[in-house]
């Protein structure tokens, strides 16, 4: 039989390395044909991530950290790139108008030194934190209020981890607190438990398209009787390598303390984060939740933390009977009066903790009474409270996914840094990376063994020799699923301001199929 070879395999994997695609099928009408190997795991060659306007308050500083861990490239991989750039702005209408909000605010350390005041004006497209190789961060600060979003990709050797995180400080006012975030991938479809509608915060998602063509985008709240009934048209529209700041009180006229955003793409594809300001609390960044899971785990919760509460949406079409656990120290508990939480489906329910963790480290873990066969999906966070009277401060705890390899926290600094691991179920080994600092050092690593069903909380490694900001890698190297998050505390005048970023796998790899037969179409038809 004369056949023609159709060589997919190597295209199949290189797209899968530059896009993501994690599985490639191909239809069989042969039942006797051998089955496909195991998929293996490439390294991806491009990422995506989105930064959200950071802050308009005149008494704000942001700093952004840049990092890729080295070793997580393949070998003969390009050097590559990696950089952002700044979005176009809500008002701005015309290429002009661009050009002049677009202005990078990356503060100029000489200058600084000199005593010149201010921010120099670079080139719109010089773009901010370029990392120049793996395994060393970059840092760049401004102190602009009109500071703008960023929106940035690497490729070649940089790509696998490639991590941005964006953290502001606002010394006073009604948004005053440490806002930080992880910058994030594009993607459809968010959800944020934990917003809030009430008349004392201000909460905004901000949407942040990458591409040149517009997004169409739908905003959706539910509260804890259902979908709370819009007041104005939810449907967005955000022009292309755009960002749009809504208020979620502009969208309906209940007066929400607890609820639930979904942000859905009908075209295109976003970034999505809520910023939260609460006019006694503080302010900081609300991630999106972990995809709907019928089990969730929500890491890092401050020994010294005075309050928890924790925010529950069930968006299937059945109601969630949830076990809750507190990873402990030493061991895992039930809290005493919330030993389950029903939450009704389409409807987002709550529970206040209290002083959860009572001077100890834990973290929140929900399973389904029943088990996992009769498990409905939730998605979840946690307000978490430091601080008492007027010197209170609040974060979020999103649930985040397990790390199966990675997970990187870019900002550290010389103090201020914890470090929560926890093993929900079966105990774990878990390698932590100190990379050196932005100003020079060496790496250091160290082991901890994470017993099942705790939380361990610690001060990560510094870089030796070490100056300026660094990054900590986290790895998982044997043992039962690990989650981990990271709480940078930055207190100022009697406020024990601080941020808390849960940390999910970094996704540096990608699964691509391995065949154990070419694909083939017959020549002519001749035998």
């Amino acid at each position: 039989m004369n056949r023609t070879i159709l060589s997919l395999i190597g295209a199949a994997t290189a797209l899968a390395a530059i896009t993501g695609v994690a599985s490639l099928t191909a239809g069989s009408s042969d039942d006797t044909a051998p089955a496909a190997k195991a998929a293996t795991r490439l390294p991806v060659e491009r990422s995506t991530l989105l930064c959200p306007t950071p802050t308009s308050s005149d008494v704000g500083t942001t700093t952004y950290t840049a990092f890729t861990p080295k070793g997580t490239g393949a070998q003969g991989t390009k050097k590559g790139t990696a950089g952002l750039l700044p979005a176009q702005g809500p008002q701005d209408d015309s290429d002009s108008s661009d050009s002049e909000g677009a202005e990078n605010g990356q503060k100029d350390t000489q200058n600084d030194q000199k005593g010149q005041k201010g921010t120099q004006k670079d080139k719109v497209n010089e773009p901010v934190v370029p990392l120049k190789e793996p395994g060393k961060p970059v840092t760049a600060e401004t102190d602009r209020s009109d500071a703008p979003a960023l929106i940035g990709t690497a490729d070649g050797l940089l790509a696998p981890g490639w991590t941005v995180q964006q953290t502001t400080t606002v010394a006073a006012g009604s948004g005053r607190g440490v806002l930080g975030t992880t910058c994030t991938a594009p993607d459809t479809d968010f959800w944020f438990p934990g917003a809030s509608t009430a008349k004392d915060r201000q909460d905004y998602v901000h949407l942040t398209n990458p591409d040149d063509s517009a997004a169409e985008v739908d905003l959706k709240l539910y509260g804890e009787n259902g979908r709370l009934k819009p007041s104005t048209d939810e449907a967005i529209t955000v022009p292309g390598r755009s960002t749009v700041p809504v208020l979620l009180s502009t969208l309906t006229d209940v007066d929400a303390t607890d609820a639930t955003l979904r942000v859905s793409a009908r075209s295109g594809r976003v970034g999505a984060t809520v910023q939260a300001v609460d006019q006694s609390f503080g302010s900081d960044w609300l991630p999106a939740s972990a995809e709907p899971s019928g089990s969730v785990v929500l890491p890092g919760i401050p020994a010294d933390a005075t309050d928890v509460r924790l925010v529950v949406y069930a968006p299937g079409s059945d109601d969630a009977d949830l076990k809750v656990r507190l990873a402990g120290r030493s061991s895992s508990i039930t809290p005493a009066g919330h030993e389950s939480l029903h939450v009704k489906s389409g409807m987002t329910a709550w529970a206040d903790f209290g002083n959860l963790t009572e001077g100890e480290p834990g973290s929140l873990v929900l399973t389904p009474e029943g088990g996992e066969g009769r498990a409905a999906p939730v998605v979840a966070a946690l307000r978490v409270t430091r601080g008492k009277g007027a010197d209170q401060e609040t974060a979020f705890i999103p649930a985040t996914t397990s790390i199966e390899r990675n997970a990187t926290a870019a900002d550290n600094r010389s103090k201020g840094s914890t470090l929560s691991l926890v093993a929900p179920n079966a105990s774990a080994k878990v390698r932590v990376t100190a990379s050196a600092g932005s100003g020079g050092g060496t790496p250091v690593s160290k082991t901890y063994d994470v017993k099942g069903g705790t939380t361990m909380a610690v001060q990560p490694p510094r870089p030796a020799s070490g100056k300026g900001g660094y990054a900590v890698t986290v790895e998982r190297v044997s043992g039962g699923p690990v989650y981990a998050s990271r709480m940078l505390a930055l207190p100022q005048g009697g406020v024990p301001m601080f941020t808390i970023q849960a940390l999910p796998d970094d996704r540096s790899t990608v699964a691509v199929p391995t065949a154990r037969r070419d694909l083939s179409l017959l020549n002519d038809g001749k035998q």
